[in-house]
């Protein structure tokens, strides 16, 4: 995966920060990143929050085709890259040129594990996010398959289709294409560790002892920062 480079490497100190999370439906991850949040804030850093699929701009148009279940692989890939790109160019990116802390409830390798599953060339996938910007870490929920998928259903009494993977015709009980869609969602994340430089995070330990983990790599990222 080739990334951009839009900063000058004079500029690279008075960038801000890029932290993202990744992982699977159920891994923790969202939990994780909001208590970062708070932490950073109470620690008076300027902080941005954004999420996957949340752009305004978007939003609307992409919720009416999921509804009723109309979108192809490369349809689907594209509206969410459309949310990116608009998230991207309008917070993300100036944002960080500002000095910000950018925290961000997964990045473009949600696109790249799930559109991948869904049938997209990877290399096509990676051409469609060649102009965002590396991170300054990515931490990587891990947590076993089982564990993740009985903590969505249990809560659940009903999944949405593209949630489950129904639009793969793996398998007619959403239940099921859900276990196996996140299972090949999560082979991945996995392939992405090395290449990718996934800080990996076992999320079956208590939440706190997670906390910890990541607040001690993004103390060391900030020190450096500051010290450089």
């Amino acid at each position: 995966m080739r990334f951009s480079n839009r900063y000058k490497t004079k500029d690279r100190k008075d960038f801000g920060i890029l932290i993202v999370v990744e992982g699977i439906d159920g891994s923790g991850k969202s939990t994780q990143i909001r208590l970062l949040d708070k932490w950073l804030r109470l620690k008076e850093y300027n902080v941005f929050f954004t999420e996957w699929n949340s752009s305004a701009s978007v939003k609307e148009i992409t919720s009416k085709g999921k509804r009723k279940a109309i979108l192809t692989p490369t349809t689907f890939s594209l509206l969410h890259a459309t949310d990116f790109a608009d998230r991207y160019e309008r917070n993300i990116y100036p944002l960080l040129r500002a000095g910000y802390i950018v925290l961000a409830d997964r990045y473009i390798y949600t696109a790249l594990a799930r559109d991948t599953v869904r049938g997209c060339d990877k290399k096509w996938v990676e051409n469609v996010y060649n102009y965002a910007i590396k991170p300054d870490i990515v931490f990587y929920f891990q947590i076993p398959i089982e564990t993740a998928v009985d903590r969505i259903i249990s809560g659940r009494p009903k999944l949405k289709h593209y949630e489950a993977g129904m639009d793969l015709n793996i398998s007619k009980d959403e239940f099921e294409s859900y276990r196996i869609f996140q299972g090949r969602i999560a082979d991945q994340y996995e392939s992405m560790i090395d290449s990718q430089n996934f800080t990996v995070i076992d999320a079956t330990m208590d939440i706190e002892k997670q906390q910890n983990i990541t607040r001690k790599h993004i103390l060391k990222i900030l020190n450096n920062k500051k010290s450089g």
